[in-house]
């Protein structure tokens, strides 16, 4: 009825049609990722990825600084061009044309770090109001305008499958913008800025209360059959989910009768988002979006919500796997991984802080890697200490001198072997340079074949420690710092404090180093 209306023959509608979806394509707009943006810092020295998507078929140019590349967009619509390193500088101005032209402006080339882990790396400068305040916070955000930092801050999100995309764009830096942004990753990237000279670019992708496994992509997971426990607490979640809603439902209930009697909210336990623990949930939302652009490097911070006893031992394989999924993602060879090992808390006789501490330190058996240790700056009390200028600090120093070539002390004394000498055992470190220690020496253990593990007796010895129990006669393992809290007390000359050890070969063996007394009978 209409096409008689309108008096038009349906092979003339046809036509239209078939017109219509013909010149439509010359009309869509080029589209960009979100961080690539105004703002945006662009990694110097180094093939720079422009990237986005098109209709099908779209000629797209790509001008910036003296250069300008042409490409087609592929049969999904996406186009990418890699444009020539460019040394540090900016601020630059590039424009995309195809159907539509884009134009960025204010962007700088420099150096970009990819921020990440849980609360301790995303505890802002602001801290977290009523439960966890940063040193010196009021002052530290009030000096943050600096214009060669730029800053880009991921929204919370977990997703079953890679994402291409995420909806946060770069910010500079100032008090506003640096207040809820990571503290220790703008800490770190203040000291590269001002020692190395060059623009620094810092993301911020993390989510606080969440395990390792949710960081690696299932691609990395499945690499190894060793994993498969992540998948079986996953599915335990179930129950999970539905004691955490009669969990919820009961909070309710007491805050609306505290409302009633007129008193103020009972306060409640934290509760996890479960769709932050879903195996790769996080590296599909947080870390998938970001492997097309190209990074510096990486610095993290995590490892807290693994200390349970059932996930500890494994964080070992876990972590390292992650390092490695990360690299193969991002296409960039041994990019550096800087990461800070957990520090000092109480917590609780269920969770086992010295084996991810311990399962850490072997980390760095990776090429490219640097450990921040941060057992002297802790607290036992609130699992967010306040001093993240320190841990920041000695992030840096890893990146000065592993990164960025200066001749530094960088690490405290790592455990590199021990030894037995009668009933003592005599331990070796790397960076022992002026081995010193700040109070009494303690928090060091000896075991015997049985694997329990007794206080011991400690005194310095050049670049070695020598160890002693009266309980242990024939000595076989040592450890030290593996308590939640420990007294730790050991230091180089740097003043950089020792790592947290066992000489136990496994954390894994059918008698762990994760039961905190040894093994049992």
């Amino acid at each position: 009825m209409y096409l008689n209306q309108r008096r038009v023959s349906l092979p003339a509608f046809l036509l239209l049609l078939l017109g219509t979806w013909f010149i439509q394509p010359a009309q869509a707009a080029v589209r960009l990722p979100a961080m690539l943006s105004d703002h945006a810092v662009l990694q110097r020295e180094a093939p720079i990825h422009i990237y986005g998507w098109a209709d099908v078929g779209e000629h797209v140019t790509v001008s910036f600084h003296e250069q300008k590349l042409a490409t087609v967009s592929d049969a999904l619509g996406r186009w990418q061009v890699w444009l020539m390193p460019e040394h540090a500088g900016g601020p630059y101005t590039m424009t995309i044309s195809g159907a539509n032209t884009l134009t960025l402006n204010d962007m700088l080339v420099g150096d970009v770090w990819f921020a990440s882990g849980q609360s301790n790396m995303e505890f802002p400068l602001l801290g977290f109001p009523g439960s966890a305040v940063m040193k010196n916070g009021a002052e530290e955000i009030a000096s943050a305008t600096h214009p060669e930092i730029r800053l880009l801050r991921f929204e919370r999100n977990s997703s079953p499958y890679p994402l291409e995309d995420q909806g946060a764009r770069w910010t500079l830096c100032t008090p506003e913008t640096a207040a809820k942004f990571s503290a220790v990753a703008y800490l770190f990237g203040r000291e590269l800025n001002q020692r190395e000279h060059v623009p620094i670019g810092l993301i911020d992708s993390t989510w606080g209360g969440t395990p390792v496994a949710a960081w690696v992509s299932l691609e990395g997971l499945s690499a190894d059959a060793g994993e498969m426990p992540v998948f079986a607490w996953r599915a335990g979640q179930a129950d999970l989910s539905a004691a955490e809603q009669v969990r919820i439902a009961a909070e309710q209930r007491a805050d609306e009768a505290a409302k009633a009697a007129g008193q103020a909210p009972p306060k409640h336990d934290w509760h996890p988002n479960l769709d932050s623990w879903a195996p790769s949930g996080l590296y599909n939302a947080l870390v998938a979006p970001a492997t097309s652009y190209t990074i510096k490097g990486v610095i993290w911070y995590q490892g807290e919500s693994d200390a349970t006893g059932p996930r500890a031992p494994l964080y070992e394989k876990t972590f390292p796997a992650m390092i490695t999924d990360w690299r193969t993602q991002w296409h960039e060879g041994d990019f550096p991984f800087l990461f800070v090992q957990i520090s000092s808390f109480t917590s609780t006789p269920s969770e086992v802080w010295g084996t991810v501490r311990e399962a850490q330190r072997r980390t760095l058996k990776l090429a490219n890697t640097a450990m921040a240790v941060t057992l002297d700056v802790g607290d036992p009390n609130n699992v967010h200490p306040a001093d993240k200028q320190t841990v920041g600090a000695r992030l840096a120093l890893a990146a000065r001198a592993m990164v960025y070539g200066e001749k530094i002390k960088f690490s405290g004394p790592l455990f590199r072997e021990a030894t037995v000498e009668g009933a003592a055992m005599r331990v070796w470190f790397d960076h022992a340079d002026g081995l010193t220690a700040k109070g009494a020496l303690t928090a060091f253990e000896v075991a015997g074949h049985d694997r329990r593990f007794h206080p011991a007796t400690a005194r310095i010895d050049g670049g070695t420690v020598v160890i002693t129990a009266t309980a242990v006669e024939h000595p076989e393992f040592v450890r030290y710092a593996w308590a939640n809290a420990p007294e730790a007390t050991l230091f180089n000359a740097a003043g950089l404090p020792a790592s947290t050890f066992t000489s136990e070969d496994s954390l894994t063996s059918p008698c762990p180093a994760a039961f905190p007394g040894g093994c049992p009978q």
